[in-house]
């Protein structure tokens, strides 16, 4: 890939979409740093996770989207993430298949449980549960909602369905 690749890129998908495995290839190609929104989210402490209140949200992403280059991913499409969309030169949006993302969910979990993948939180039972209902909002909800909130940036938007697509 050429420098003329776009610096500053979003990527929004589901839970098991594929953002962060995408984003830590692009910014290990691309030589971009990677930023998750969970951890824009969530202040990571060893004594537990706290979350961030709004204008904190609001702050820790301003100091990521005002630098030169950046890949930042992840499920949120709130307010609070409109500045990063706004300034991506490229948005990728995962419209990875339902059922896939049901297995990777599945798949995930079971590699965690086993010590085989590192996670930023603790998988227990009850967030296994939760990602499926996540993953059923994102459809439901959250991918109709996107579109309608940013579609005025369907110049710079970028609907995948398998990474693939990309390479």
């Amino acid at each position: 890939m050429s420098n003329k690749f776009p610096q500053k890129i979003h990527i929004i998908g589901s839970v098991g979409s594929g953002k962060t495995t995408l984003a830590k290839e692009l910014s290990a190609t691309l030589n971009i740093p990677y930023y998750e929104l969970d951890n824009v989210v969530w202040k990571r402490q060893n004594s537990g996770d706290s979350r961030r209140t709004d204008p904190q949200k609001v702050d820790y992403l301003n100091n990521i989207i005002f630098t030169n280059a950046w890949i930042i991913e992840g499920v949120h499409n709130e307010d609070w993430v409109a500045e990063s969309l706004s300034n991506a030169e490229l948005i990728i949006f995962l419209d990875t298949n339902y059922f896939i993302r049901i297995y990777r969910i599945i798949k995930r979990f079971t590699l965690q449980k086993l010590g085989l993948e590192k996670s930023n939180y603790t998988p227990t039972f009850a967030i296994f549960i939760k990602m499926f209902k996540w993953n059923r909002h994102f459809e439901e909800i959250s991918k109709p909602n996107f579109y309608q909130k940013y579609g005025m940036y369907s110049d710079k938007l970028l609907v995948i369905t398998n990474k693939r697509e990309l390479f």
